[in-house]
């Protein structure tokens, strides 16, 4: 009622024993419910957020989530590799020795194995982790991430950009509920981004896109570089002979972050 028309569930995975891994409680079996309530509810548009990589899953519980994840028959999927991210219980595991890291090829095999599965479900992507059925289902907020927009967030732990400043509120929800209530802000610091700061991020998330970086974007030093990424088949011969754009190639999302770093040597 208050104009909000998209609603995201953190699905993460379909088989019982990887969510365990990853320390969530909640029960796949209840996707299905949720998102048939959301559209009853009256939301437009579904995303459901999937982690691949996690120890222990096979090739087979992948695609079983992927496709549990399709038969809810989203507007939107984010699979993201999982990251050990360091203070969880995860990491702690993993650190004695109980688990092991995410191997890399792996991890390759499994963002195919997904991009194979959504693409020919009428999904496509549009930024190196997300796929929308159609360009009204691209997600305009993270979009605002990754060319560098304005945004306000709202929440404990919520980031926030405005004209170059980034800041961020506290994370424990008592906290923020506290500052609240005395009239506060719940900001908790703030960045002020340096134009190299801002040149950088520009590369690091606007390659990211499908439609790729804007060539003018780069220095010399960059632009020198992208005629042997095209070379390797890591970003798109076209888009850079026909609109100065740094596309990446399906091989060129699998190595985004090497793209990356040639292009700011």
């Amino acid at each position: 009622a208050a104009g909000y028309n998209r609603i995201s569930f953190g699905m993460q995975s379909a088989v019982p024993h990887v969510l365990a891994t990853l320390d969530r409680t909640h029960d796949p079996e209840r996707v299905p419910g949720v998102v048939a309530d959301a559209r009853a509810a009256g939301f437009d548009q579904i995303s459901l957020d999937l982690i691949y990589g996690t120890p222990g899953e096979s090739a087979a519980d992948w695609s079983t989530s992927v496709e549990a994840a399709l038969a809810c028959e989203p507007d939107h999927v984010s699979a993201y590799s999982l990251i050990v991210e360091e203070g969880t219980a995860l990491a702690r595991r993993v650190k004695r020795g109980e688990l092991p890291m995410p191997d890399e090829d792996d991890l390759a095999d499994k963002y195919l194995a997904a991009d194979d599965l959504l693409t020919a479900a009428g999904l496509d992507w549009y930024e190196v982790s997300n796929w929308a059925r159609d360009d009204d289902a691209r997600c305009r907020h993270n979009l605002g991430y990754w060319t560098g927009a304005d945004w306000w967030g709202v929440g404990p732990g919520a980031h926030s950009h405005a004209g170059g400043v980034r800041w961020w509120n506290v994370k424990h929800p008592a906290a923020y509920g506290d500052r609240l209530a005395a009239g506060a802000s719940p900001a908790h610091a703030r960045e002020v981004l340096d134009d190299h700061t801002q040149h950088v991020e520009r590369v690091l998330l606007e390659v990211r896109i499908r439609e790729g970086l804007d060539g003018r974007a780069l220095d010399a030093a960059g632009r020198a570089a992208v005629p042997g990424l095209v070379e390797r088949g890591l970003v798109s011969l076209a888009a850079w002979e026909h609109g100065e754009r740094v596309a990446l190639t399906r091989r060129g999302r699998l190595l985004a972050d090497l793209v990356v770093r040639e292009l700011l040597p």
